[in-house]
């Protein structure tokens, strides 16, 4: 009795473990595959031994970056490393470039820097320096209105260099969608980008 007590303690101990050591490889995406947000949606369009190029709606909370419309993935990442405008490839060098880092495991961290330059407005030609801290916090259930997924949920801080102030987002990435289900914003920093969540997807087999 004692015997199973004991083994009974040790399975315990050891489901937590395992599940915060679970490690998430890049998922295989297939032309065709959809996922439909609450604000806009994605699509994989065409596929090669080269990357992924997915189409994005002109959404910014789920592109985040008006200025292209389809984006070139790393198929073993699944980071973004080029960019089409009216079918004109160029490197990808904004912000979100390793959103998706893979494989990832919790605990870990990633850095990145870009930087832009004001298209419109007072500071019109100016150029802002960007650092990006990335870090999975662990594993959550999370609902939205496309069911119920578990995903990890991973921590995007951005620094604004030259005016020295940040702000912080959240994002959960669910391995059976193959995509993030939900993203949270800083108001206070990401100023006009609404928080979004997966309304609705197809994957192809």
């Amino acid at each position: 009795m004692k015997k199973l007590a004991f083994l009974g303690c040790l399975i315990l101990l050891f489901v937590p473990t395992a599940f915060a050591q679970e490690k998430a490889n890049a998922p295989v995406w297939n032309v065709g595959d959809k996922w439909v947000f609450t604000q806009g949606n994605i699509e994989v369009v065409y596929s090669d031994q080269n990357g992924y190029t997915l189409h994005f709606s002109n959404d910014v909370c789920v592109i985040e970056n008006k200025k292209f419309e389809k984006i070139i993935f790393d198929k073993s990442t699944l980071n973004r490393i080029y960019a089409l405008k009216e079918d004109k490839r160029e490197k990808y060098t904004v912000g979100h470039k390793r959103i998706l880092n893979f494989p990832i495991n919790v605990g870990m961290e990633w850095k990145d820097t870009f930087t832009t330059q004001a298209l419109v407005g007072d500071k019109k030609g100016d150029t802002f320096n960007y650092e990006e801290y990335l870090k999975v916090l662990g594993w959550e259930n999370v609902e939205v209105k496309a069911g119920n997924f578990k995903t990890a949920k991973i921590e995007y801080l951005q620094v604004n260099l030259g005016r020295g102030y940040s702000g912080r987002s959240f994002y959960w990435f669910a391995p059976e969608v193959k995509y993030f289900v939900k993203c949270e914003y800083d108001p206070m920093y990401f100023y006009g980008v609404a928080n979004w969540e997966l309304a609705s997807f197809k994957l192809q087999k």
